[in-house]
């Protein structure tokens, strides 16, 4: 290295050192802010202050991935910001979230992707005790998983909005990587036993075929469950995601084993509040028609004719005996907006019930 290029280097790494004090000091600036907008909340004296704000959350990192110059992409730049957003709303009331875990799945990351991780996350065992968490106000928010681009719609999380009163406050949509994780006793060329959960396992299959079309494949509650097992095994490997291989110290025999690249899952995020509108959102509903010719025709029509776009339709059966179908719809836009509240009158007077799960921000990452 010459003389010129060490002084180069020497005279760029002090900027960087100059540049890291302001960055440094603006953040403080930035937190002290924030605990002064706790304190006027504080004082204003009202119940349940709500701190956290999803739709301003929302429009701040729009506003963050349309400034960006660059080289960072906007939606690293945004993760950068949502994190600093995260520590400062910790400083001024800590969030509390609720997830399907245990800790180390899926959905504990989408939890993280979505709060940052000076949120505090609480695993629960099963869909219905987050939906019960949120309700009871244990926390101020869940996060539980409703599609999968692959293996399609989660039911159970579907059905629990029929008997419950929660709203819909966001979504997070999280690319799904599997990979073949080992523990530092397993034997590497004796692997005979594969735990993951079954959606994982089906997600992997043709991977699976060709690489271990002789080992045992074991579904378990959770990836993460299966992480757990593999500790104690010498000859077991799990499938699971980069969180439980960080937290259950696991390394990466193979990484990226989806069959499908673009593997994804679509998570929602409940609270007990209804959202305002942020600019970008969309709507979820439940709807229940009664069992007539053109039942489908006369719920679909509105839409269609104030020209709403209908992002998904999924049909459950009812749990009661008035009627056969009940319809989950996504829309964009927000409830509150004129033509959504013009199709949701006609909706209402052709359907059997209607149920205004939710308007929230479109998921910004």
């Amino acid at each position: 290295m010459t003389v010129s290029t060490e002084k180069e280097l020497l005279n760029l790494r002090d900027e960087i050192d100059s540049l890291d004090q302001q960055i440094l000091k603006l953040i403080s600036q930035r937190a002290t802010c924030a605990q002064r907008v706790a304190d006027v909340k504080m004082a204003a004296g009202a119940d349940n202050t709500q701190f956290y704000r999803p739709e301003r959350e929302a429009q701040v990192l729009r506003k963050i991935m349309d400034l960006n110059p660059g080289p960072l992409d906007g939606e690293e730049m945004a993760r950068l910001f949502r994190e600093i957003m995260s520590a400062c709303l910790a400083l001024e009331n800590p969030v509390r979230v609720a997830f399907l875990g245990p800790e180390g799945t899926f959905t504990q990351e989408a939890a993280l992707k979505h709060f940052g991780h000076s949120a505090v996350t609480v695993p629960m065992s099963a869909i219905d005790e987050v939906f019960r968490e949120v309700e009871s106000g244990a926390v101020a928010y869940g996060v539980v998983p409703v599609e999968n681009s692959t293996e399609g719609v989660i039911n159970h999380t579907l059905d629990n909005f029929m008997d419950s009163n929660i709203h819909i406050c966001g979504e997070v949509v999280l690319r799904i990587h599997h990979h073949l994780l080992v523990s530092d006793v397993t034997r590497k060329d004796k692997i005979s036993r594969i735990y993951s959960h079954a959606q994982s396992l089906a997600q992997c299959r043709k991977w699976l075929d060709a690489h271990y079309p002789n080992a045992e494949r074991v579904a378990v509650s959770s990836n993460a469950e299966a992480a757990k097992f593999v500790r104690g095994e010498w000859n077991a490997a799990a499938i699971a995601g980069e969180t439980a291989a960080d937290m259950y110290e696991l390394s990466k025999l193979s990484e990226k084993i989806e069959d499908q690249p673009d593997n994804s899952t679509r998570f929602l995020i409940i609270g007990s509040h209804p959202i305002p509108a942020s600019g970008d959102d969309k709507t979820s509903i439940l709807v229940s028609m009664r069992n007539q010719p053109g039942a489908l025709h006369d719920l679909l029509e509105p839409f269609h004719r104030l020209g709403i776009d209908l992002t998904r339709v999924e049909t459950r059966p009812s749990k009661s005996g008035a009627w056969n179908y009940v319809f989950f719809i996504d829309f964009k836009g927000h409830s509150d907006s004129d033509m959504a509240k013009e199709a949701l009158s006609d909706v209402a007077e052709r359907a059997a019930d209607l149920k205004i799960l939710g308007s929230y921000p479109c998921g910004v990452l």
